[in-house]
């Protein structure tokens, strides 16, 4: 039973004991003398080879990558649990730099299958089985692949370049602590626990909860934004420079195995609907009874007073709104639970935000959030079960390299999981605020998840090519005010220190491009959703489909494969429609302010 559940740091024995655990060393040694074999293989490579002696060797590299992973998945557990931790910090650095050996060590089979001729390919591909999807992946990126020696001078000076980067990056901001004013006493927070201001009822505090956000990461403009020039100068200087990337966001589509086509049609809908959601803004800012929504105000609770949920209850929410779904789901989430990977815990230094980490098919999934009792904690609970069930779904009949979905499919079941707990809440709660709040929620979330995320790609893409053309912070952070400017319209009042935004947003940092992935999975969701609540039961099966595909298949051929295209700008507005017709319904319900 869920009463059983409390807040906790997650447990890491299924990996490893701690950094003295003998079993470190070993697998270490392990890995490396794996590694030295497969090198020695090299000669056997042919276009005229076997193919089952091929399929032998991508199944030993196979196992190469299973251990890695779970020696860099060790690394990145414990870095985040206290990301000022010394030694975690040097084995974090310690097994990147492994890392980039092992590329460098087994980065031959990859270039000669890339090189390797159509028909011979071909041949070999007809005997890959399970392997088969990867290995037509590896392909695509033959015309931006480079020499041997190139490559492995790449790796090696992205350990000690943009990887490092990215690693001072964390370290800087996750050590960060807020001062804020709560009835007459100063507190110290951490980013989790200030952000939970931005939702209270009171205007003057999620006012300062912003604007303390903001003096903390402007004071180190100079170097937040050195950071992120220098990441967007490596990008442009690898990718577009040597590989010849058309664009710097075409890195990210070609990774995704998403047509740029696609992308940019998905983007251009998102900027064609900015309209729905100033209407949106124009509607709380009538229910708040203010003549115009400050941008402190965006996501104000419509609810006088804010519901919480202890630990336990929410647990056991997130677990009926699964069961409901599928017994199943509700089954693997529990999992998670059962085995103490889930980290709830408010702690200094633990990594900002949540996040769901699956390693290996036999592992279950390690989940990290900051349980501060908000119904947007029941939500991310929700939301990162959610990964963890995909990745269990897509272990269930795929090896390490095709385990893992692109990441504009990697929000599906996080998104749909969030969707079901918030109807449960709905459903169970005669609350009348809660569920005018939560309505209003859903709505927040939708921005959140789509136009933010969107309007962030078009900053990224601007940003990279001002960079390119000797942009400073400063002009950065203008460009950034004009893209809300863009965003928002006349529905919103924008004060000066949004300026700075961008400097907090580490997506941009440590994965450029990604953030359009979340417009593309929760567009796909709202359909996908409607089709659940037509269809009920018979809509299960293709869902779950979806899942268990993991990344065996491009992302356009999964969906494809449900009767979903998404190449059209219709489909994509079909995802606006649904929240076109939420905000009628909101606008239908009598003003209160």
């Amino acid at each position: 039973m869920s009463a059983a559940y409390t807040v906790e740091a997650w447990k890491l024995d299924d990996l490893f004991s701690g950094f003295d655990d003998p079993a470190v060393e070993a697998s270490i040694a392990r890995l490396e003398k794996d590694a030295a074999a497969f090198a020695g293989w090299r000669n056997e490579l042919s276009a005229e080879m076997p193919p089952g002696r091929f399929v032998d060797i991508v199944a030993a590299y196979a196992g190469l990558v299973g251990l890695a992973i779970r020696l860099q998945g060790y690394a990145g557990l414990r870095f985040s649990a206290d990301t000022q931790n010394e030694e975690a910090q040097g084995f974090r650095a310690r097994m990147q730099q492994l890392m980039a050996g092992l590329d460098n060590q087994t980065m031959f089979f990859k270039l000669w299958w890339k090189g390797l001729d159509d028909e011979p390919a071909g041949r070999l591909l007809d005997a890959a089985d399970d392997y088969r999807y990867w290995l037509a992946a590896l392909r695509l990126e033959r015309p931006h692949t480079l020499s041997e020696a190139e490559e492995k001078i790449i790796n090696l000076k992205n350990v000690n370049g943009s990887a490092a980067l990215m690693t001072l990056y964390d370290a800087i901001t996750n050590r960060y602590t807020f001062k804020l004013t709560v009835e007459g006493e100063e507190q110290e927070l951490t980013r989790g626990e200030l952000q939970v201001y931005y939702r209270d009822p009171n205007p003057a505090l999620r006012a300062q909860a912003y604007q303390e956000l903001y003096r903390v990461y402007a004071a180190d403009m100079p170097v937040l934004g050195q950071i992120y020039q220098f990441r967007a100068r490596d990008w442009r200087s690898e990718n577009l420079d040597l590989r010849h990337y058309s664009s710097p966001i075409a890195v990210r589509n070609l990774h995704n195995d998403v047509p740029d086509e696609v992308v940019d049609t998905l983007l251009a809908v998102c900027r064609n609907n900015a309209p729905l959601f100033q209407r949106y803004f124009r509607l709380k800012a009538r229910w708040l009874g203010v003549e115009r929504l400050r941008r402190y105000d965006l996501y104000a609770p419509m609810a006088k007073t804010d519901k919480t949920y202890r630990y336990d209850e929410s647990v056991q929410l997130v677990l009926d709104s699964f069961h409901q779904f599928d017994p199943q789901v509700a089954d693997l989430a529990r999992r998670v639970f059962d085995e103490h990977h889930l980290d709830g815990e408010v702690r200094k230094g633990k990594r900002g935000g949540a996040f769901c980490s699956g390693l290996t098919p036999d592992l279950t999934p390690w989940v990290l959030q900051s349980y501060q009792g908000r119904p947007d904690d029941v939500a991310t609970m929700a939301h990162e079960l959610g990964h963890a069930i995909h990745f269990m779904l897509a272990a269930e009949s795929n090896n390490v390299l095709t385990l893992f979905p692109s990441l504009p499919l990697a929000e599906t079941a996080s998104t749909f999981g969030e969707m079901l707990v918030v109807d449960e809440i709905l459903a169970s709660d005669p609350d009348p605020e809660l569920r005018r709040d939560l309505l209003f929620r859903q709505m927040d979330g939708a921005y959140a998840t789509i136009m933010r995320q969107a309007y962030f790609a078009f900053f990224e893409r601007e940003a990279h090519a001002e960079i390119a053309a000797g942009a400073s912070p400063n002009q950065l952070s203008d460009l950034y005010l004009a893209n809300l400017h863009e965003q928002f319209g006349d529905s919103i009042a924008l004060s000066d220190d949004f300026r700075f935004e961008w400097l907090a947003i580490p997506h941009i940092y440590q994965v450029p491009f990604y953030v359009y992935a979340y417009a593309f999975g929760q567009l796909l969701v709202f359909a996908l959703y409607q089709q659940y609540r037509q269809e009920g039961d018979g809509f299960k099966p293709r869902y779950l489909q979806i899942l268990r595909a993991g990344g065996s298949a491009a992302p356009v051929d999964t969906l494809s494969r449900a009767g979903i295209d998404v190449s059209t700008a219709e489909f994509w507005q079909g995802g606006f429609d649904v929240i076109g017709r939420l905000l009628a319904d909101l606008e239908a319900l009598p003003v209160e302010a």
